[in-house]
């Protein structure tokens, strides 16, 4: 039987993953297979903090058992298969409860029960575009599922969408939960060049841990990887306040499933786009800190790398007219622009610099500039010459080709670390 749920944090607080440590406390079920946070698209205007959905597969388990974490003292795990399937009616009163309890009032939670796996393509447009409710719930009924929603009940997509899942590619997070929250920023520093498989632990260049939560919510710390197994090691190395309780979630953090390659014309808004182009404008950076460019590919789209991406401006502010590039980033509807997550650098153009102006042909003299990309004159006779007739010389870029990604500080859940791509590593 898999359950779903969502939507039941909001920016004044809550936690929907605490939520689920909640229903497998309450439970008499075993977890078939890992729990899973499932990331949507970041883009919605109307998301919570994180647009994290939840799903728990529950029955009667077999195979392999594998610990994956512990609430209230008692041992939590999960089996490889599914022996016996569990009571829809007794899991929907306790998902019911457990959601009343523990919903902030102003968010609009939903859950979904259902026997068998949901389409696919449910989470497929709800992580990379726009789903309708309206949509979701006609295929709930024709699914036959148990569905609830409160508030407006907006949480049914997330629901829906956690359930529909498929992972092909997937990370895990360790998730731990405590009222008392300190830890010391050395132990997450070597844990971070000790645990390979972890990643987004600590931004070294901006002094900023990153395991913690910027939110008020239940969560302690959060460590994301590759290998659940090493993240049990990874939390063992961790020096701080005991947490209260821990669980490992199988996730699609860090996997770039919410991005879609497009051509320009065909970017929509809210959408998470790769585009290949060529800067038509150059950076230039605007009040706020905020470096803005453009590209073109036979039409032309703003490309930007917020003041929040720090250093990473510094490599855009690099950027020329002529420079092949593909853009990685979430559309903005107004003003319309592609907020920079990563960008891959193709070709870079050749640079000059200008040494001398160009020398009158009659007089001898040095010309004038009469205005940007308006040529020369001779202040004694008038005789005008072209930007071309200026004496240059080839200039060595700092930039080079290859794939930057903006600081951890300003990470997205879903995109992916360039540690886990690959690329042209910078």
């Amino acid at each position: 039987m898999w359950i779903g749920f969502d939507d039941t944090d909001s920016l004044q607080g809550g936690c929907t993953t605490y939520v689920a440590t909640e229903v497998i406390r309450r439970i008499e079920y075993d977890l078939i297979g890992f729990p899973r946070l499932v990331r949507l698209n970041p883009n919605v205007p109307w998301k919570t903090r994180g647009n994290g959905a939840i799903a728990l597969q529950v029955g009667r388990g077999g195979g392999k058992k594998i610990e994956i974490g512990e609430i209230e003292g008692r041992k939590i795990f999960c089996y490889s298969y599914k022996k016996e399937d569990a009571d829809a009616d007794k899991l929907a009163e306790i998902v019911d409860e457990m959601i009343k309890e523990y919903s902030m009032s102003d968010a609009q939670p939903s859950f979904v029960i259902t026997r068998k796996k949901l389409p696919y393509f449910i989470y497929k447009k709800a992580v990379k575009s726009v789903v309708k409710k309206e949509e979701v719930k006609e295929l709930l009924k024709k699914e036959g599922a148990i569905y609830r929603g409160y508030n407006g009940g907006r949480g049914i997509i997330g629901a829906a969408a956690a359930i529909s899942w498929k992972p092909r590619d997937r990370t895990y997070e360790l998730i731990t939960y405590g009222k008392e929250k300190w830890l010391n920023k050395e132990s997450v520093i070597k844990m971070d060049k000790s645990c390979s498989s972890t990643f987004n632990n600590y931004d070294y260049e901006n002094d900023y841990i990153a395991l913690l939560p910027k939110a008020n919510s239940p969560v302690f710390y959060g460590i994301r990887g590759d290998d659940y197994e090493e993240l049990k090691k990874a939390k063992e190395m961790i020096v701080g306040a005991k947490e209260e309780r821990w669980l490992i979630f199988e996730t699609n953090q860090a996997t770039d499933e919410h991005l879609q390659r497009k051509k320009i014309r065909d970017i929509k808004p809210y959408e998470s786009v790769i585009v290949k182009g060529i800067v038509k404008k150059a950076p230039h950076t605007i009040k706020g800190g905020h470096v803005i460019f453009s590209i073109y590919d036979g039409n032309e789209i703003e490309c930007a790398a917020y003041e929040p991406t720090k250093q990473f401006r510094n490599i855009i502010r690099q950027l020329m007219p002529g420079d092949e590039v593909v853009v990685y980033g979430g559309v903005r509807a107004k003003p319309f622009t592609i907020n920079l997550e990563k960008i891959e650098i193709r070709k870079l153009v050749d640079a000059y610099r200008k040494v001398e102006n160009p020398i009158c042909s009659k007089c001898g003299k040095h010309m004038k500039s009469i205005g940007k990309g308006k040529g020369y004159r001779c202040p004694k006779c008038g005789a005008r010459a072209g930007e071309e007739e200026a004496k240059y010389v080839k200039v060595k870029r700092e930039l080079k080709p290859g794939m930057y990604e903006v600081p951890i500080i300003a990470m997205r859940h879903l995109t992916k670390p360039i540690k886990r791509m690959k690329a042209n590593i910078i």
